[in-house]
């Protein structure tokens, strides 16, 4: 016999965008982040370099390989401190376009919705994104969209692909790992059309996985910290639809249902 089935947990109430700015202001998920300045510029540099671990997924080329244009684009899209000669210390996310990228990102779903599109949900920081990642997909599913299922068996980076409340992640060792690889999304990617699967039409994620998603031409929203450009200089080229700026392991994952319940008003949905 299945267990009874109770109501399903309240749902926080929407904020106001000001309500919204002040509460990612207070819980550091945007304002004064926890990253130090340190922390950003080495990450910087280190795509600028060459470094393909923070590129994402993405084919940067030679097109920024200047550290000071990272930052100027990092500055304007994400709002952290624009200062070249501010090296270390205290580092910023401007809650305001954390804000009026959710916002954008709204427009996006809701055109999902009324398309009744396949959409694919993955996260490589399910300790701190799984939640948001599952209300939309509930939200979605609940509005007519087709949410992608991950065929079985996927391996990728000594591990594998698994699928928990609609979202892919990468799993080791029995764990929900923390990654910022593409290739477990390239290992969906190609294997979807072998199941004779088509591919989705927006994929809603992080980390590699948006970037990857990004590089091979599919309409993507990601969500990225302040020390992670790739995906911001994505979106400044057209790669990727919506980059949303925030620290995407703050202390609380429950930080996050506020700018959720935001992010599907904006859309137009509910649970």
């Amino acid at each position: 016999m299945e267990p009874p089935v109770g109501p399903p947990p309240p749902q926080p109430p929407v904020p106001t965008r000001a309500e919204l700015v002040e509460h990612l202001r207070h819980t550091r998920i945007a304002g004064d982040v926890a990253t130090p300045r340190e922390n950003n510029l080495a990450h910087f540099r280190a795509l600028a370099n060459g470094d393909r671990y923070y590129w994402f997924g993405l084919e940067l080329g030679d097109r920024w390989t200047d550290e000071q244009d990272v930052l100027a684009v990092m500055a304007e899209r994400v709002g952290v401190v624009d200062d070249p000669g501010h090296r270390a210390g205290q580092d910023t996310i401007d809650p305001d376009l954390t804000v009026d990228a959710l916002e954008r990102a709204a427009v996006r779903l809701r055109k999902a919705a009324d398309a009744g599109e396949r959409v694919l949900f993955a996260t490589g920081h399910p300790g701190g994104l799984l939640d948001v990642h599952r209300s939309v997909a509930a939200a979605l599913r609940v509005a007519g969209c087709h949410v992608v299922r991950v065929p079985l068996g996927l391996v990728a980076d000594e591990g594998v692909v698994v699928q928990l409340a609609d979202v892919a992640m990468h799993e080791r060792g029995a764990t929900l790992w923390h990654t910022h690889s593409p290739e477990p999304m390239r290992a969906v990617l190609d294997a979807l059309p072998r199941h004779g699967e088509p591919l989705p039409d927006l994929v809603f994620a992080d980390h590699g996985w948006a970037g990857c998603a990004g590089q091979r031409g599919l309409d993507t929203v990601g969500f990225a910290d302040c020390n992670d450009p790739a995906l911001f200089l994505a979106e400044a080229e057209g790669t990727l639809a919506v980059a949303v700026p925030l620290d995407d392991h703050v202390v609380n994952p429950r930080f996050y249902e506020p700018m959720t319940a935001y992010l599907l008003a904006a859309a137009g949905l509910a649970l």
